[in-house]
């Protein structure tokens, strides 16, 4: 299951010594029915990168390994400045944009 996981760290590095992730850099805490809690971690310097819950639907495959899907493509910077003007320019009607329900 790490190996899977490891996929969706292929192309990052430890930003203070820019060594890249592997297996062995990811530290599964716990597993529950649709979270999978994990600690990435540098395995050369240390560094922590902090914990982060996986949620699934359907609960966690304990035993068969996790399918990486291809998802949405990467936020670029145009996006970034497009998303910073649109916060930038919210006015008082601000909550006309949550979803309703």
């Amino acid at each position: 299951m790490k190996k899977n996981i490891k996929k969706l760290l292929e192309n990052l590095c430890c930003a203070s010594c820019k060594q890249g992730f592997d297996e062995d850099s990811i530290f599964v805490n716990r597993y529950e029915q649709d979270l999978m809690v994990i600690q990435l971690k540098c395995k050369h310097c240390g560094r922590s990168y902090g914990i982060a819950f996986l949620g699934f639907s359907g609960g966690i495959p304990l035993k068969e390994p996790l399918e990486v899907q291809e998802g949405p493509d990467a936020i670029n910077y145009d996006d970034v400045i497009d998303a910073h003007r649109f916060i930038q320019n919210l006015d008082e009607h601000w909550q006309d944009y949550l979803p309703k329900g």
